[in-house]
C-alpha cells in the first residue's frame, strides 16, 4: 500500500469549515486521504513518498459539472458562425464520424482535462442540439476506455434524442444507414449503464440525458413526452443512476417537474432567463443547477446563480466545453462567474472566491451525489488532489489563497494531479504520449471534415488572404 505525503503546502480544503491551512500536510494511503492539517500536528511515516509542496496551493481536484464529449475535436469549426457550427455537430456526430473520431477526442479532451487539474467531468457523448452517439455502445466504450488510459473520472452522459423518431445515422464503421428509434437508444443506455458505473473505483460513471421540452413545444404532443420521460425514469431507476439535461430557460424546470424528471438525483444544465415557478421547482425537487457562465446561451440569456444559492438551491459550475468558443479551464471559468454576476447587479461583492470555488469542488461533488467522496479534502475521502505552482508573477506575492485561485490563476499553473491517490501529473509531465494524442486529433478532424465535405468551415472569418 503506498502512502503518500504533500508536505509544507497551502491547502484550501473546501472542508465544512472551509479551512485555508498554511503550512500543511496532507496524507495518504492507497486511495484516500488519512490525515489533512497543520505540519506541526502530522507525523510523516518514514516510508512515505513525499510530494513537496512549498511554493504551491493544493485543491481538492476541480469538478466540471457540464460538458460534451465530440466538441474538442469540433471546437473551432465555422469560426464563430454558431448556426453552421451546430449543423457541423450533427453531420458529423451522427453521420460521419469513426471509432477512431470518438477514440481521438476522448483522448484529447482527457488530457486537456488532466492537465487543467479536473479531475472529474459529466461528458455529454455528443450534443450540440440533441444528438448523441448512443446507436451502439461503441462511442460510449472508447470514451470509457480513453478516461481510464488518461486517469481522470468520467461521468458519461448518454441518452435520447429529440423527437420525432426514428432518427438517420451513418454505422461507425461507415458501411451502412441505420434507422435509429427510442428503443434502441434506450437499450444501448442500459447496457453502457451495466458496463460502465462505478465512478469512483473505475473512474467512469454513466448517467442518463434526454432533450429539454419547452412549455410550447410540450403542447404539441404531451402524452409522447410522457411516454417518453417515463420510460426514461424507469430505466434510470433500474440503474441507479444519475439524470441531466442541457439547455433548460424560461418554464422548462416547471414543466420538468410536472412531467417527474426531477429529484435530488437530477442536475439541469444553463438555466438561464428562469421563472420564478422553474426556481421553486428546483428548490422543491431538489435537483442542482450546473451554471455554464462561459457559454453562448449565458450571453443570450441569465443563470440566476446568486439568487438560487441563496435560496438554497445547489448550483454546480459547468465549462460547457470545447466548443465553440472555450475550452476546460475552470479557473477562466471560476473568473467569468464572478464578472458575470457582479456585472449584472452592478456589485463587486455579489460572488466571492469562496462561492465559485465551493461551485466546482465540494457543490460539484453534491450535483453528482458523491459529497461524502469526493469535492473537499477531509480524511476518509478519495485522494483526487491537485496543486499549483504559486512561484509565478501573476500569482505573487503569496497571500490570499482563495483570491489567488479564483482570480488570477489559470490551467497552465496546475503542476501536480493526483487522482485515486495516483500521481497523473507532476512538474506538468504526464506517463502518456502526448504527441501521439495531438496528432490523433488532427488528422481524424481533417478526415471528418472531409468526410462530411465541411472543410470551408475551416476558415478564419475575417482572415486575411
Amino acid at each position: 500500500m503506498t502512502t503518500r505525503a504533500i508536505t509544507n503546502t497551502t491547502a484550501i480544503t473546501m472542508d465544512p469549515a472551509r479551512r485555508v491551512i498554511e503550512n500543511a500536510t496532507i496524507l495518504m494511503e492507497a486511495d484516500r486521504i488519512t490525515a489533512v492539517g497543520p505540519a506541526s500536528e502530522i507525523s510523516v511515516p518514514i516510508e512515505a513518498d513525499r510530494i513537496a509542496g512549498e511554493d504551491m496551493i493544493t485543491l481538492p481536484g476541480l469538478i466540471d459539472s457540464h460538458a460534451h464529449a465530440g466538441h474538442g475535436l469540433t471546437r473551432n469549426l465555422g469560426g464563430g458562425d454558431g448556426d453552421a457550427w451546430f449543423q457541423a455537430c450533427e453531420d458529423i456526430y451522427t453521420r460521419g464520424s469513426t471509432p477512431g473520431f470518438w477514440q481521438a477526442e476522448a483522448r484529447l479532451s482527457g488530457l486537456e482535462r488532466l492537465k487543467a487539474g479536473i479531475t472529474t467531468c459529466t461528458m455529454l457523448l455528443g450534443g450540440g442540439a440533441d444528438h448523441y452517439r448512443t446507436d451502439t455502445t461503441e462511442a460510449g466504450d472508447l470514451h470509457c476506455a480513453a478516461t481510464r488510459e488518461i486517469g481522470i473520472r468520467t461521468m458519461l452522459a448518454v441518452g435520447l434524442n429529440r423527437r420525432p423518431f426514428p432518427k438517420r445515422y451513418t454505422s461507425l464503421d461507415l458501411a451502412r444507414d441505420i434507422t435509429l428509434s427510442f428503443e434502441d437508444q434506450m437499450a444501448v443506455c442500459g447496457e453502457l449503464a451495466q458496463n460502465h458505473n462505478d465512478l469512483l473505483d473505475s473512474r467512469t460513471g454513466i448517467c442518463l440525458i434526454m432533450p429539454v421540452y419547452s412549455p410550447a413545444e410540450a403542447t404539441q404532443d404531451p402524452d409522447e413526452i410522457c411516454q417518453m420521460c417515463d420510460a426514461a425514469m424507469a430505466l434510470r431507476e433500474k440503474h441507479g443512476l444519475r439524470f441531466t439535461q442541457d439547455g433548460h430557460r424560461e418554464g422548462s424546470i416547471a414543466l420538468a417537474e410536472s412531467f417527474g424528471i426531477l429529484g435530488p438525483w437530477a442536475y439541469l444544465s444553463h438555466s438561464v432567463d428562469l421563472t420564478a415557478e422553474d426556481m421553486e421547482a428546483a428548490k422543491r425537487s431538489g435537483a442542482s443547477i450546473v451554471h455554464n457562465p462561459s457559454a453562448i446561451m449565458s450571453v443570450l440569456g441569465r443563470c440566476p446563480a446568486p439568487e438560487l444559492r441563496e435560496m438554497g438551491v445547489n448550483v454546480a459550475l459547468g465549462s460547457d466545453a470545447a466548443a465553440p468558443d472555450r475550452g476546460y479551464d475552470m479557473f477562466r471559468h471560476m473568473a467569468q462567474c464572478l464578472h458575470y454576476h457582479r456585472r449584472h447587479f452592478r456589485d463587486p461583492e455579489v460572488m466571492m472566491p469562496l462561492d465559485v470555488l465551493e461551485m466546482c469542488t465540494i457543490d460539484a461533488a453534491k450535483a453528482i451525489g458523491l459529497e461524502d467522496e469526493l469535492g473537499s479534502l477531509e480524511v476518509g475521502k478519495k485522494a483526487d488532489i491537485i496543486l499549483l505552482d504559486r512561484r509565478k508573477p501573476h500569482l505573487y506575492p503569496p497571500m490570499m489563497p482563495l483570491t489567488t485561485v479564483a482570480q488570477f490563476a489559470n490551467a497552465a499553473d496546475v503542476d501536480t494531479v493526483i487522482v485515486n491517490g495516483e500521481i497523473r501529473m507532476q512538474n506538468r509531465r504526464t506517463a502518456l504520449d502526448e504527441g501521439a494524442i495531438l496528432d490523433a486529433a488532427a488528422q481524424e478532424l481533417q478526415e471528418a471534415v472531409a468526410r462530411c465535405d465541411l472543410t470551408h468551415l475551416l476558415a478564419e472569418q475575417g482572415a486575411a488572404g
